[in-house]
C-alpha cells in the first residue's frame, strides 16, 4: 500500500495520514504533540489555559500555557503569538464560545505549513490538539483505520525540557 495518492489531474500527490498523528508546532516551541484528525471539524484547536491578551507594539497578542502531553499536566510550555482573529466557535456538543485564533507553523510528515489554530480549554478532551479539515485540505487524505503514518517519538523525546509549573 502506498503512502501517497496521486490525483489524476497531475497535482502534487496527497499524503495519507491516520486518524491520529504526532506533529510539531515549532513557532510555539512544542516539539511533539499528539493530535486527533477530525474532518468533521472545520478549524483546528489547541489545548490552552491561562490565556491572557496583551498589546505588543500596538498589535493584539495572546500569551497562554500548553500541556502538550496527554495526562501529563506537570509539563507545560508558555507560548505567545499575535492574535489573528477572534471567532465564535461551536463545539461538537453544540455550545458556542469566543476563541482567540492564532496562525502558527505545523511541522508534520516532512512538511511545514501555516494553520489557523483556535485556543480552547481541552482538559476534558482526549487529545491536546485537534486538526480540522481546513488544515489538511488539498494536502492529505485520512485513513480512519490507521494511526501514526508519520511515526511516533520515543517516550524519552515526548518529554523534552518543558518548563515545570
Amino acid at each position: 500500500m502506498s503512502d501517497q495518492l496521486t490525483p489524476s489531474s497531475g497535482e502534487t500527490p496527497l499524503v495519507i495520514i491516520g486518524w491520529r498523528e504526532w506533529l510539531s508546532l515549532p513557532d510555539l516551541k512544542i516539539a511533539h504533540i499528539k493530535a486527533k484528525i477530525d474532518t468533521g471539524a472545520r478549524s483546528s484547536s489547541l489545548h490552552a489555559f491561562e490565556i491572557e491578551a496583551f498589546d505588543r507594539d500596538g498589535a493584539p497578542w495572546v500569551r497562554f500555557q500548553v500541556h502538550p502531553i496527554q495526562r501529563r499536566d506537570k509539563y507545560s510550555v508558555q507560548c505567545e503569538a499575535p492574535v489573528h482573529d477572534i471567532r465564535n466557535v461551536r463545539s461538537s456538543s453544540g455550545e458556542s464560545s469566543i476563541r482567540y485564533v492564532i496562525l502558527t507553523s505545523v511541522l508534520w510528515m516532512g512538511e511545514t505549513w501555516t494553520v489557523d489554530l483556535t485556543l480552547a480549554d481541552r482538559t476534558q478532551m482526549g487529545f491536546r490538539m485537534l486538526v480540522g479539515r481546513e488544515a489538511v485540505r488539498g494536502r492529505m487524505l485520512v485513513d480512519p483505520a490507521r494511526s501514526y503514518f508519520g511515526g511516533r517519538p520515543s517516550r524519552k523525546n515526548r518529554h523534552p525540557r518543558h518548563r515545570h509549573h
